[in-house]
């Protein structure tokens, strides 16, 4: 609607894979033995191929994890440039105007276009409202991993010692980490132990 009126607003963009994340993800598929190709050029219907296969795999979770990580982080742009991971060709939020000042905006542009009119936000260009807006989200999400971890560090103080269920989600030369099965607990295991 936004673009088919010209008004200017901030689309939700999510690239594709660059190059170098697209051959560590094939070669990481290779590694488990899995013959499932990716083209030059990856679509986002080649990802949902990849997810269906592996869904029943034990390893599943670790391989759909993958698949995120070698996907560009998601931006907000006045430049239309798609959505890889929903398979659109434009994207914008439109939930409720309270919950993200994107959202606002894109609401603010829609009621310009309904009366007729043009919204132009004050004080800042569509781009640099992009460039802000998709810092402010990453400051947001990193303060509440940081409090997660927290929680989950509090909740486990007085389980030290106690066995439990895990599966493998990383290993590195100093040790491997484990996602507790029950709580979505991550934690290093150091090579020591």
């Amino acid at each position: 609607f936004l673009h088919e009126n010209k008004q200017p607003a901030l689309y939700r963009v999510h690239e594709g894979p660059t190059p170098e994340k697209r051959t560590t993800l094939a070669n990481y598929l290779k590694a488990l033995g899995l013959n499932l190709s990716l083209s030059e050029e990856p679509t986002p219907a080649e990802f949902q191929a990849i997810a269906e296969a592996t869904k029943d795999r034990p390893d599943a979770l670790q391989i759909h994890t993958m698949l995120l990580r070698s996907m560009q982080q998601a931006i907000y742009t006045a430049q239309n440039a798609g959505h890889f991971g929903l398979a659109y060709d434009a994207y914008t939020h439109f939930t409720s105007p309270i919950r993200r000042y994107p959202d606002l905006l894109v609401h603010r542009a829609i009621r310009a276009c309904l009366d007729g009119k043009r919204y132009t936000p004050h004080g800042m260009s569509w781009e640099a409202l992009g460039t802000h807006c998709s810092m402010t989200e990453r400051r947001a999400d990193e303060a509440t991993r940081d409090v997660e971890q927290w929680l989950k560090c509090w909740y486990m103080r007085d389980r030290v010692g106690e066995v439990f269920e895990g599966t493998v989600s990383g290993v590195a030369g100093f040790g491997i980490f484990v996602t507790l099965d029950d709580m979505n607990v991550d934690g290093l295991v150091h090579i020591t132990e």
